[in-house]
């Protein structure tokens, strides 16, 4: 189950649900965004042809995160651009999201572990605005 979280007609979230499951590859993202989120189920003694990436200038405006629930309950708060909350969404052990635009924060329902990969180099500070408590 693949569930996209709107906030002000702008994505925001893309979830990949544990139980998601299908045949081949598919992409939930578009050719042009800066984070690529894709599912792959491939057969047994199927390969993937060795390759290496080539080294392209990208502009990346925008962090990107990538969470993967290892284990426990976490919730996703949702923001707007004016640090107003909109929605909230639970995540479970084997559900993963892709974190876009606008604002977020996270409760942990249960003892969590999560693991994450977003863009770097990371920028400290000057990466994030807080906000609330």
């Amino acid at each position: 189950m693949i569930e996209r979280i709107y906030v002000e007609d702008k994505i925001c979230a893309i979830i990949i649900r544990s139980i998601y499951h299908k045949p081949g590859i598919e992409f939930f993202t578009s050719s042009v965004d800066t984070m690529q989120l894709g599912y792959m189920n491939r057969p047994q003694g199927y390969k993937i042809q060795p390759h290496i990436h080539k080294c392209v200038v990208r502009k990346v405006e925008y962090t990107n995160e990538v969470l993967f629930i290892k284990s426990g309950k976490v919730r996703v708060n949702f923001y707007d651009d004016k640090f107003i909350f909109s929605t909230s969404v639970d995540l479970i052990r084997g559900d993963v999201i892709l974190l876009t635009l606008n604002g977020h924060g996270f409760e942990m329902l249960e003892d969590s572990e999560i693991i994450e990969v977003k863009q770097g180099p990371f920028a400290g500070e000057n990466d994030k605005v807080r906000f609330g408590t």
